[in-house]
This record gives C-alpha cells, structure tokens and sequence, in this order.
C-alpha cells in the first residue's frame, strides 16, 4: 500500500511539474519600424531582429532569415551573425500585400524561430479566384435537393454533462442523403421559452466536441457540430487513428469532382444544421449565428451566404481563401490545395472556385465580425485581406498583429461579446 502512495504522489508530481511547462527561455524578436506594422506601397520596412536570453539581449548569435512576400521569400541567408546583438533587415513592396521576416537563431544544439510581417495597402488586395457566373444558383440547387432528404434528428441526453441552468444532447440529423448525418452538442437553456442560437463550426481536423455550455447559460441556444459524420462523444484515440488514416489529408478527397468533393457535403451539412436549429421550438427565430475559426471561419462565411435566416457571423483567420492566388505566385489560403499538392489541370481549378471562401464573401448580406494575425503562417492575411475586401455587407475587422494561427485572451473575449451583443446577450 505504501508503495502504491509512494507511485501515485511521484506520478502527481511529476503531472503538476509538466502542466507547468510554457515557453523558452530563449526569444526571437523580430520588429518592425512602424507600430502598426502598415506601410504604404514602396515605403522601406526595417526589421530589427534581436534574440533574448532572460529579457537580455545575447550577442554573437548566428541566425538565418527569409525576407519578401508571404510564402514567397525572395532573399534568404544563413548563418548571420549578430555582432552587436542585433541585426536591421530592410525590404519593400510595389504591389498590395504581406512582406514577412521569418528568422531561425541556433543557440546551444537548439533552434527558436520569430517572425514579424509588415502590411502594405492591405485594402486595396482583391482575390485571384474568378467568380462563377452560376454560383449562386449552383449552391441553391444543391441545398435544395438535399432538404428532399428528411433531418430525421436523434437526441440523446448526456446527464454527466447538464448542468443545473442547462441540458446537454449529444445529437445528429441527415444532411445531403438517407443515412448521411452532422453529429454535435447541442446546448438548450433549461428553463422555458424561446432564445437566440448560436451554431459552432470546427476548425480543421477530428475530434470529440464538448459544446458551448457557458453561452447556454447566458441565455442561448448552442450548436457544435462535427463535420465528418461520426458521433463527437468518443475518446480522443478513435479520431487520431481516423486522421492517421482513412480520413488523412479529407481536405484534398475529390477535389476535382464538383459534387463530390469532401467539403461538399460538409458545407451543405452546416446548412442542414441551420435548417435543425430553426425547428426547434425553442428558438425565437430572431437571431442566428454562425462562429468557427480557421476551416470554422470558413464555413461560418459560407453558412451566412448562403442562409438568409442566418443574423449574423463571426470568422476567425478564415480558412479556404483565394486557391488562385498561387497562380500568380501570391499567398493562397490554407489548404493550400496548388502550392503543396501539385499544379492544378483546367477541371481541379474550376471546381476550387465553388469553394472558396472569397467568392462566398461576395454573397453576404448580413453583419460580420473578422479577426487574424499579420503572423499567420497556415492561413496567410493575404488571402484573408483579399475575400474580406469583397464584402459589401457590414463588417469588423480586429487584426491582432502579433499572433499566428491562434489568438489572445484579449481576442476571444471580444469575440464572444460581439457574439452576445448580436443575441442580445449582457454580462
């Protein structure tokens, strides 16, 4: 029995030592000249480049570095030493767009990187991608035919995850044909009358979903779906080995058959889910969201576009943003289908037009709320400043210029009172 304590205290404190993890002790600060990080066209940018050990500045480090356009470097260096323990880069644009410095110190057998990205008229960029004169009509047409399939919801009550103000389901209904189902969390204020909802879309990849419990109890409806029709309650292992293998790389699966493609019925399962959350009696049918970030953020575009019933939508760092763009060797949006999968042939390049974030933008009718980082290296600000700029509809934008594909406490909060503003939601 001793030995078992003994076990049990040494593995909690070697868990406790772990969780308290974060960060190096080593940074690399790179810094541009201007505290904006915006530049007008043709303006010099300097990048001040310095690697800190414990806040201090460390001298005679080598570094190596890229300069120039967001996944298009045009001056690269190795083993630069920083002499005086700081080293000034210099770099322009002509032409709207993001001019990036991405910087490597080896230290100690080790590697830190830092980046900072400078923007240069980043209103004036427009996406690459043509705009399909059908396009409109295309995704009516296929919403239309999918609804002749019956939703046919299933609702399962998960007790251990109600609380005393709300009731938690783990759900699913038919989307695109018989047998084809959305499963998500759905959250439903317990007490009667009719809300505001709120839809949740994923970001990229496979996993559980707990919900969002925490706007249910403000008042809300809430919706988080997963988008590859299985259930979102198993453990995290039963995903991982679907993403290592037969769902490995879904983005890329059929890209060049226009109803086939994996995104296809994805899209029209979170209009499914829009057609779920309007019948249920509880909601007021006034007010209704859509929010996701990444591959989310995507989709909460496409979701509003194409719904009229949608009241407004929240999209961080979108995802799928002018795949044409690598044609002209700009930065394209993530999944980045022709810069990492190969050059497109005629049919592959008309397909991605239809599922493109930018040309949804062109469809949007109703508020909006944007937010990214000039630092995002998954979803570059060039693809993201070139669908936002197509929107006519009203729209915020919220740039965090510091961060990558991630965000700040500072940029969920005021996200999520946005959302709550729109439900009419105080706190």
């Amino acid at each position: 029995m001793k030995k078992i304590s003994l076990l049990l205290g040494c593995l909690l404190c070697m868990l406790a030592t772990t969780a308290q993890i974060r960060g190096n002790e080593i940074r690399v600060v790179v810094s541009p000249d201007h505290t904006d990080w915006n530049y007008r066209l043709n303006e010099k940018c300097t990048f001040t480049v310095r690697v800190l050990k414990a806040q201090n500045v460390l001298p005679d480090v080598k570094v190596d570095y890229e300069l120039g356009p967001e996944m298009y470097p045009t001056e690269t260096r190795k083993g630069v030493v920083l002499k005086n323990g700081e080293l000034a880069l210099h770099g322009t644009m002509k032409t709207p767009g993001f001019l990036r410095c991405k910087v490597t110190a080896h230290v100690g057998g080790r590697t830190y990187e830092g980046l900072a990205t400078a923007a240069y008229a980043p209103e004036q960029l427009q996406p690459v991608t043509e705009f399909p004169a059908d396009f409109r009509d295309f995704w009516a047409k296929e919403l239309e035919e999918a609804r002749h399939t019956s939703l046919q919801p299933l609702m399962t009550l998960l007790p251990e995850r109600c609380t005393s103000t709300v009731n938690v389901y783990h759900v699913s209904f038919q989307t695109d044909r018989w047998g084809s189902r959305f499963y998500g969390i759905l959250c439903m204020p317990k007490k009667e009358g009719r809300y505001p909802a709120l839809l949740r879309v994923p970001g990229a990849g496979i996993r559980p979903y707990a919900g969002d419990v925490y706007t249910a109890e403000q008042g809300a409806i809430t919706l988080e779906v997963g988008i590859h029709g299985i259930p979102v309650t198993m453990e995290q292992s039963f995903y991982d080995n679907l993403m290592n293998g037969a769902l490995n790389c879904y983005w890329t699966f059929c890209r060049n058959d226009l109803k086939n493609f994996y995104y296809h019925r994805v899209i029209i399962g979170a209009l499914r889910a829009v057609d779920f959350i309007c019948e249920l009696p509880q909601y007021n049918g006034q007010a209704l969201g859509v929010t996701g970030s990444s591959q989310g953020g995507a989709l909460s575009v496409m979701t509003a576009a194409l719904d009229s019933r949608v009241t407004f939508y929240a999209a961080v760092h979108p995802a799928l943003c002018d795949h044409e763009a690598y044609t002209k060797k700009r930065a394209c949006g993530w999944p980045h289908y022709f810069y990492y999968y190969g050059a497109p042939d005629a049919k592959e390049l008309k397909v991605v037009r239809y599922y493109d974030t930018a040309n949804f933008a062109r469809c949007l009718t109703v508020p909006g709320w944007f937010s990214w980082g000039y630092n995002d290296n998954v979803c570059p600000p060039t693809s993201m400043y070139a669908a936002y700029n197509v929107v006519t509809s009203p729209k915020e934008l919220h740039p965090y210029l510091e961060t990558g594909h991630y965000w700040y406490q500072e940029q969920w909060d005021e996200w999520l009172a946005w959302i709550w503003k729109q439900m009419g939601i105080s706190k």
